[in-house]
């Protein structure tokens, strides 16, 4: 009876609801650029006022860049104690004349697929987090307070990067820690399935630049006697794989584990194979490692990819020289235990054994991060699982995560908390013009963290 009161509120409330997101979609908080720091500012004061609305006791913390929002409430309650992040921060906006509306002008739109709530940070991340803030408001108005212990951290760089994040958290970490973290900036499964996140990959960058003769060359009167660095680097890039599709640095896979059969099954019983990735970009073929499923491919198993490759004239007509240098780009997504410190080593190591005479080679390190993997013999995972099933069609499942979502990984670092991701993006065109979220998504976003807090708090 007292979960029923709260998801009629929130069904009576959503027109509301949906003019408290639109007026957050119109603050310009964009936070790559500083034109718009007092726009970030601007968002995180009404993030501020909307907590302590629901009787929250919030500030807005200074950091080197933008502010942190961090709340708290009934921290003497009993039930385990939550802490929930989003981030109001959202991309930019290029190219502008690509988008059907202003971006900042956000409006509910019918569409062939139904209503959508358009503009810049619908999904990504604003419209997410007030899917739990709005649960939270529908619990207050049946119930006169919130349930359990629940804090929250809102931040305002998650999409340049977070360098206020990690030194912000080691120093509130004992205002910060709690039985569990609940993040919203994940999807739905197909269409209809809801998802916790239990595995996401993590990211290891690297740029090589390999260097030959001292300046580029004629190839006409040096081709054949002189090496060229872009055949050196060709050679290299493709030695990475096998025939297999396996990646060859020495011990790129120690630490990978298998997938458990229990989640192997749930994989398998999805409405979802993984293929419309494939299919939205007009190819057919999954090219990962041979004897894996697509979903295998991206939620739980690494990778080695070549982000970009430069040498030579690449200018328009055509220009005969044997360039001095070539670059590449290169990304390794890591799971389970992978260290990407030793793996940054093999790699070098592989690189400066192929380098034939009369070559060198310099590196760049681009970020280094492990995989995180979550616990889900913790009791909410199971909770939460059961919950997300009542209210969508498909009954909820753990999967894993193709990207990597760094904040995960500083709870569990930092905080030593385990962290849910749960999201209810649909194909929503983050970061694109024309950004959306779906109405439906919104609304059963909200019932839904309805249902975990009163299954957790039981």
């Amino acid at each position: 009876m007292t979960l029923s009161k709260v998801l009629d509120q929130i069904d009576r409330d959503i027109p509301a609801a949906t003019d408290r997101l639109l007026e957050l979609l119109r603050i310009e908080s964009i936070s790559t650029d500083p034109a718009y720091a007092g726009q970030c500012d601007a968002a995180a004061d009404w993030l501020v006022a909307d907590l302590q609305n629901l009787g929250v006791k919030a500030s807005k913390r200074a950091t080197p860049g933008h502010p942190m929002v961090v709340g708290h409430f009934g921290q003497n309650n009993t039930g385990p104690h939550v802490l929930f992040y989003g981030h109001y921060d959202v991309q930019p906006v290029d190219p502008l004349d690509l988008w059907d509306r202003p971006p900042f002008d956000p409006a509910v739109e019918e569409t062939a697929n139904g209503k959508v709530i358009r503009g810049r940070g619908a999904s990504d991340d604003k419209g997410q987090l007030m899917t739990f803030l709005e649960a939270c408001r529908a619990w207050k108005q049946v119930h006169g307070t919130l349930p359990g212990r629940i804090s929250f951290i809102f931040e305002g760089e998650e999409e340049s990067g977070s360098p206020s994040l990690v030194p912000f958290i080691k120093e509130n970490a004992d205002e910060l820690r709690a039985d569990i973290a609940l993040i919203c900036d994940t999807g739905l499964v197909g269409q209809n399935t809801p998802a916790i996140v239990t595995m996401l990959r993590g990211l290891l960058g690297e740029e090589i630049v390999i260097t030959g003769p001292d300046k580029d060359l004629h190839s006409g009167m040096y081709g054949g006697p002189a090496i060229n660095p872009v055949r050196v680097l060709a050679r290299i890039i493709a030695d990475l794989h096998d025939d297999t599709g396996r990646i060859t640095v020495p011990g790129f896979y120690d630490g990978v584990p298998e997938l458990p059969q229990s989640v192997r099954a749930q994989w398998d019983g999805l409405d979802y194979d993984g293929r419309e990735l494939l299919d939205e970009v007009g190819l057919s073929a999954p090219a990962g490692e041979q004897g894996r499923s697509l979903l295998e491919m991206v939620w739980s198993r690494p990778t080695c990819e070549v982000n970009g490759i430069l040498g030579g004239y690449t200018g328009d007509g055509f220009k005969t020289v044997l360039p001095s240098q070539a670059r590449a780009k290169i990304s390794f997504r890591l799971v389970g235990t992978q260290d990407p410190f030793k793996i940054r080593e093999a790699f070098r190591a592989q690189v400066r054994a192929a380098l034939p005479a009369d070559c060198s080679v310099e590196f760049s390190d681009h970020g280094a991060s492990p995989a995180s993997q979550m616990q889900i013999d913790h009791p909410a995972f199971e909770q939460a699982r059961a919950a997300l099933s009542d209210e969508w069609p498909e009954p909820a499942a753990f999967v894993g995560c193709g990207g990597s979502i760094p904040i995960a990984g500083y709870f569990q670092d930092l905080l030593g908390v385990n962290s849910m991701l749960i999201g209810f993006a649909r194909d929503d065109q983050i970061h694109s013009p024309n950004e959306k979220y779906d109405l439906e998504c919104f609304h059963k976003g909200i019932r839904s963290w309805a249902r975990i807090l009163d299954a957790m708090n039981q």
